[in-house]
């Protein structure tokens, strides 16, 4: 069957759920309500219905009940109401002259039924009413990705009113209204932050494997995760206003587009029936044999050009976006057979986005252990991505974890804290050198190789530097290699300040993304990523 009228009757559907009076809020869930509860109603009708033949198709063969020796009673009553559907939309194509695989099969159908071949008919009727169920499943795993993506949408939200923080559904928030994100869970709108300080998980989004610190005047967007200390966002943008919402509407766009092969496909299958119709004439002219010329229109009528395509189609997009990665549509997926070229991301993508010590350099005659013990105090309550590599390391080397009595933190730069009547200083050299400390440092290149360098200084000495940076995830050299087998260019993505120059030779080039200028090169990955080097993390 052609996935065309299933693609319309969703977009029909969509449309009357828009006209609907609902908040931004609440579009979103109740779309995909709408799409379940309508697939879960079709998928059982259809399950029924072939259960249903399949018996008739058993009763017939084995002829339990045939009260007229030339007419299976079974056969009419099953063929009747198990393809009325097929008849149904044939019926329509004949009314808007349209030229179609339900018109052919129905055609095959009641040709088989003229000649007595009632378990032939129930067995067709049967495959093609599995194709349609075949195609519901792969329209379902559309629906289903798009529930997994509002899955990163709390269904409560706690807001500040009339001084006093209330629980209310998300249906309810409005713009201007301050939102109370706790530490792990969901933010709700499209907003800036108002008050406290946290690290936010922003992938889903911004496609940034690292969590990015958020303070007072800092934007944060629906489907992030809050991950460490309280948040109030003022919200700003609801519902499907919001920049998540925008992405579930674009893979509800994606199924409901055509590209231009179903274009193809669909004119092809009208040419393919009016070609089965001139083979059956043809062959009864030659055979007059009526049961040679309905098998030319039975074999012929298979709906496998006009099902087979949207369904690949349907069926990648629904895959990919289960994956993480949203395709606009057919379009745009069919033209990814033109690709020659792949940009890779480094932080999430080729790494695993989580920071790990690399190296620990002592300096002035301590040892790496003190390194490491020194700053473990510091960051032991700091949220920093850096502070839980450091601390994973002492657990490491079975360095016990002791909390500083003071606690002090400068956003860019590091912590400073209070230990047994000493100062710890652990940050970037700006936050050594504000307290005049830049003699006697170990030095990395500044981070050339793409590790991000921690000084560590205890009661005015520096005790040495601690290397930190992503880890390579170990199938990214394979992976790339399987691309360049295939014919694509690799290049490396490189975030760079806004006005920066080209990178690398005549195959450098530059483009913006987001106010960040993002370059990209030609490169060896397997080497350069396994050498780290774009930054994990720049600065404190």
């Amino acid at each position: 069957m052609s996935a065309s009228p299933i693609i319309e009757k969703s977009t029909l559907k969509a449309s009357k759920i828009a006209e609907k009076e609902t908040s931004p809020a609440q579009e979103v869930p109740d779309l995909v309500a709408e799409h379940e509860e309508r697939g879960q109603k079709v998928e059982v009708a259809e399950l029924g219905r072939i259960a249903f033949v399949a018996l008739a198709a058993a009763a017939v063969w084995f002829r339990l009940w045939e009260p007229f020796p030339h007419i299976s009673v079974i056969g009419i009553a099953a063929t009747l109401i198990g393809g009325y559907p097929i008849f149904k939309e044939a019926f329509e194509n004949i009314t808007e002259r349209k030229m179609t695989m339900e018109l052919s099969m129905t055609i095959a159908l009641l040709s088989a039924l003229a000649i007595g071949e009632f378990f032939t008919v129930l067995v067709i009727t049967g495959f093609v009413l599995a194709a349609e169920v075949l195609e519901g499943l792969t329209v379902g795993r559309g629906r289903r990705a798009i529930q997994s993506l509002l899955d990163f949408l709390p269904r409560t939200v706690a807001v500040r009113r009339h001084d006093r923080v209330v629980e209310i559904a998300s249906d309810q928030v409005q713009v201007g209204d301050t939102v109370i994100v706790k530490p792990g869970g969901h933010i709700p709108v499209d907003g800036v932050v108002r008050g406290g300080r946290s690290f936010v998980e922003q992938a889903a989004i911004t496609g940034e494997a690292m969590p990015v610190e958020k303070t007072s005047g800092d934007a944060v967007y629906a489907g992030t995760i809050n991950q460490s200390g309280a948040l109030e966002i003022g919200a700003q943008k609801l519902g499907r206003d919001t920049t998540f919402g925008r992405i579930i509407e674009a893979v509800e766009r994606a199924e409901k587009s055509r590209a231009p092969i179903q274009k193809t496909a669909d004119r092809l299958a009208g040419y393919l029936v009016y070609f089965a119709l001139g083979a059956a004439v043809l062959t009864f002219g030659i055979t007059h044999n009526v049961r040679s010329t309905i098998s030319v229109v039975i074999v012929a009528g298979a709906c496998g050009i006009a099902a087979g395509t949207p369904l690949a189609i349907l069926g990648a997009i629904g895959r990919a976006a289960h994956q993480g990665a949203i395709i606009k549509g057919g379009l745009y997926l069919e033209a990814l057979a033109a690709v020659d070229t792949v940009l890779l991301d480094k932080t999430g993508t080729l790494t695993f986005g989580t920071p790990q010590v690399r190296e620990i350099v002592s300096a002035n005659g301590f040892g790496e252990q003190q390194v490491i013990a020194a700053a473990s105090i510091a960051e032991c309550k700091s949220e920093h991505p850096l502070a839980k590599a450091v601390i994973a390391r002492a657990m490491e080397l079975e360095i016990p974890l002791v909390e500083p009595a003071s606690f002090a933190y400068t956003p860019g730069r590091g912590v400073r804290v209070s230990h047994e009547g000493e100062e710890i200083l652990v940050g970037n050299l700006a936050l050594l050198a504000e307290h005049g400390m830049t003699r006697g440092l170990p030095t990395f290149g500044n981070g050339a190789d793409g590790a991000s360098e921690v000084y560590v200084a205890r009661a005015g000495q520096i005790l040495g530097s601690i290397r930190i940076a992503d880890v390579l995830r170990p199938e990214a050299k394979n992976a790339v290699a399987a691309m360049r087998q295939m014919g694509l260019k690799t290049c490396f993505a490189e975030r760079r300040h806004a006005g920066c120059n080209f990178i690398g030779g005549s195959r450098s080039w530059r483009g913006r993304s987001s106010g960040r200028t993002v370059a990209g090169r030609e490169s060896e990955v397997g080497d350069r990523a396994a050498q780290q080097r774009a930054k994990c993390c720049h600065g404190r």
